[in-house]
């Protein structure tokens, strides 16, 4: 495998198939670059020395339109977003499907319909985008799910979400209160174009677990932004799996209202032929003693399978105190797949705990491969074995026994297509 490892250095490397890139930034404390948008005289992408300056709107009107050429878009195919970056999507109402959408609520947990003026629908941060931005303005109502104040949640908050066909917005605002422990669940299923925005707003001493499963069928488009803000004290563990969907690009964002926060970012995601499956993450440490770590892993198979994963943490000066780790490997499991890994760190004061990356892409290790076949396993088993190894890591750490299971059974749906050129399909069934 091609891997970078940085610990307050840069490097970077290059494998066939896949693009390795690091780097490191060690900026003067209040050291900046003037923003990016409207009014400024400079596009988001002349504005890469500052992750934390980057421009963030409610209002598409105020971003530029995109072209390609962006470091936030560059490596996304603009052509299969069915207008939902440039606004088209939204604007033909009388083609816009409809998801359904239905919530499991333990005791403890509330929803409601609100308008997107509501101060928690706007509570997490505004969108990075402008194809969030659009999702925003075209939500006609946010969904606000409550967990009270030192619930406890005896059973997973799950959200099912079924799109059919389309284009949908969606908004949705889980909003977990000081010192209450919640696991949720969102799973996507259907098909269609759908833009959302997930916040996530999680009070002082709160544990959340967070689970968004992809499972689109083949012809789907999502993209979505993840917003957190943690209180004081608060613990999130948040997890990405993405398997279905023609194009799927997540971006999630932590931010970290008060010190003593906790982040764990875990990944999933496995590409066949002709899938693009994109996340891009941005860890904000702005307050002190806060912790982050992320772990992404993925696998590809098939002609033009593609997938991207952009890790951005930035310390800022009055972080002091941070701890964080970003991790990123992709398997190759055929040829004509390629993965792009660029993890990026930014630090702005020297007195922190720890920081570092690393990025990793390669095919099976054959050495591996050997060993087991020396011991009469057969070869379609033994990379069985190889694939289901190296993704038990991340799935072990989500914490949700029968979710775990689930995933394995995907993984085994997606290996059964390598050795038999039938596609898995998505699944569709809940977890």
């Amino acid at each position: 495998m091609a891997e970078t490892n940085s610990a307050g250095a840069s490097g970077g490397g290059t494998n066939r198939g896949a693009t390795t890139a690091a780097a490191v930034t060690v900026a003067a404390p209040g050291a900046g670059v003037p923003l990016a948008g409207p009014g400024t005289g400079k596009t988001h992408s002349e504005v890469l020395a500052s992750r934390g300056e980057r421009f963030t709107s409610h209002d598409p009107d105020a971003f530029p339109a995109v072209t390609g050429r962006e470091e936030d878009w560059r490596f996304t195919p603009l052509a299969r977003l069915r207008g939902l970056h440039d606004g088209t999507a939204a604007a033909v109402g009388a083609q816009r499907g409809g998801d359904k959408i239905e919530l499991e609520l333990p005791e403890g947990a509330g929803a409601e319909q609100v308008g997107r003026q509501d101060p928690r629908a706007v509570a997490a941060g505004a969108p990075m985008d402008i194809a969030a931005a659009y999702a925003h303005r075209a939500a006609d109502e946010v969904t606000v799910i409550t967990v009270a104040k030192e619930a406890v949640l005896a059973a997973p908050l799950r959200v099912n979400v079924h799109a059919e066909g389309g284009a949908a917005f969606v908004h949705l605002v889980f909003d977990v209160k000081a010192f209450a422990e919640a696991v949720i669940v969102l799973n996507h299923t259907g098909t269609g174009a759908r833009s959302a925005n997930v916040d996530l707003l999680i009070g002082d001493g709160a544990k959340v677990t967070f689970v968004s499963v992809q499972d689109w069928e083949r012809d789907a488009v999502h993209l979505a932004q993840q917003n957190a803000l943690l209180g004081r004290d608060a613990t999130l563990k948040c997890v990405n799996v993405t398997f279905g969907g023609d194009l799927v690009r997540l971006v999630p964002r932590i931010r970290y209202a008060g010190p003593g926060g906790d982040a764990e970012l875990l990944g999933l995601y496995f590409a066949d032929d002709g899938q693009h499956l994109e996340h891009r993450l941005f860890v904000d440490h702005s307050v002190p003693n806060c912790r982050s770590r992320v772990t992404y892993k993925g696998a590809l198979q098939g002609t033009d399978a593609h997938t991207v994963w952009i890790g951005d943490v930035l310390i800022r000066a009055a972080a002091e105190g941070t701890d964080t780790y970003e991790l990123n490997r992709n398997l190759l499991l055929t040829d004509g797949a390629r993965a792009d890994s660029v993890p990026n760190l930014e630090i702005e004061t020297g007195e922190i705990i720890g920081a570092g990356h690393a990025s990793a892409t390669g095919r099976f290790d054959d050495e591996q491969l050997f060993y087991l076949q020396a011991r009469g396993i057969p070869e379609d088993d033994a990379r069985r074995l190889v694939v289901r190894g190296f993704f038990a890591d991340v799935v072990g750490r989500i914490g949700i026994p029968d979710l775990e299971a689930r995933l394995m059974e995907q993984v085994e749906a997606e290996l059964a297509r390598t050795r038999t050129g039938v596609p898995a399909g998505a699944a569709g069934a809940a977890v």
